[in-house]
């Protein structure tokens, strides 16, 4: 079973999966201000790849950006990809 946690500092942070608490990947970013935070790095460990947590992870960040009202500016490659093709969280997406 997969767990994805939040870990925040300040001004960056980190969505972590776990699956049957072993490491299997990051989702990494850094607050631009206070309405703005910006997905720099997605990555899951390969033993763990096609399972579907680097999109999970993109989708927890878009929860936490509509709790908190802020915008998403996905420079990680694939974290553009998911809001790409996933129109739906689009409400969150920074232009």
């Amino acid at each position: 079973m997969a767990i994805i946690k939040r870990e925040d500092n300040g001004s960056k942070g980190r969505f972590v999966v776990y699956e049957n608490d072993k490491y299997a990947g990051e989702m990494t970013y850094t607050w631009a201000g206070e309405s703005l935070f910006i997905i720099d790095h997605t990555g899951v460990e390969p033993e763990f790849g096609g399972k579907g947590y680097g999109k999970q992870m993109v989708l927890k960040a878009v929860d936490l950006a509509r709790e908190q009202n802020v915008k998403i500016l996905p420079l990680c490659p694939f974290a553009r990809k998911v809001f790409d093709t996933v129109k739906e969280i689009n409400d969150v997406r920074h232009l």
